[in-house]
């Protein structure tokens, strides 16, 4: 569906994916700041980041409105960068040999 304004024809379905972009970016943007805080909070300690990015996913996401599209969305990206780096390729081969 199309919707014509002044002169400009927006696609609703490309504008509603730019905007979940931006939401996303947004929400994201907090996650890493939250994460941040809780780097610094433990005194700048390193070997938590997992732990820390978690924990402000979290707290900014929660089970709120955002969750499912956030967490749609990372999953579809991890697939995403996983198939580009061929990770997701032919399993190797030394890994399913057994000792005799």
């Amino acid at each position: 569906m199309d919707i014509q304004i002044i002169g400009v024809v927006v696609d609703i379905e490309t504008r509603r994916q730019k905007q979940q972009a931006l939401i996303l970016k947004l929400v994201e943007r907090k996650v890493r700041s939250r994460a941040k805080q809780l780097y610094e909070t433990r005194g700048e300690v390193d070997g938590h980041a997992l732990q820390d990015w978690v924990q402000a996913e979290a707290e900014v996401v929660g089970n709120g409105i955002i969750a499912p599209l956030y967490h749609r969305s990372r999953n579809e990206n991890q697939q995403t960068e996983e198939i580009e780096t061929g990770k997701l390729l032919a399993p190797d081969a030394s890994a399913c040999e057994t000792s005799a």
